[in-house]
């Protein structure tokens, strides 16, 4: 993998807005850089967070159970691993994620609008979805100016 192109992945990004909105909008990761990660093995391409991460929980979603509104706790990634999981924003949108799709949770200070505040979330279909929390205290996102 010589071609920096290919150091890259989307993930999801559910934020709020100067109104008090939540929203999702998929954000773009590709400030990896080259390293050697192990002596004797070939380079490989890198990518590490500036929050470092304070707690790590995994989560099983139960199936038909969802998981009404709520803000995400703290700024959190959210990695899939197991089923399939949804997350709605307060403008509508809904987005399903399964393992190999990541989202980051940063909807903290949303205002309440008609009962919904931050997100919901849930299993989707019927299996239960296990989720991976990587909770940091800052939003990587937080730099790009957000419409």
């Amino acid at each position: 993998m010589g071609d920096k192109a290919m150091a890259g992945f989307q993930v999801w990004h559910v934020w709020c807005d100067q109104d008090g909105i939540s929203h999702q909008t998929k954000r773009w990761i590709d400030s990896f850089t080259q390293t050697i990660f192990l002596d004797g093995l070939p380079s490989i391409w890198r990518y590490q967070p500036a929050a470092i991460p304070h707690t790590v929980l995994m989560l099983t979603l139960i199936p038909g159970q969802d998981y009404e509104w709520h803000e995400n706790p703290c700024p959190q990634w959210i990695v899939p691993l197991q089923g399939r999981w949804y997350v709605e924003t307060m403008d509508g949108v809904r987005v399903e994620m399964g393992p190999g799709e990541i989202s980051f949770g940063a909807d903290q200070n949303c205002r309440p609008v008609d009962g919904r505040r931050g997100h919901r979330s849930g299993a989707v279909g019927s299996e239960p979805a296990v989720i991976m929390l990587i909770q940091v205290d800052t939003d990587p996102f937080s730099e790009i100016v957000l419409t």
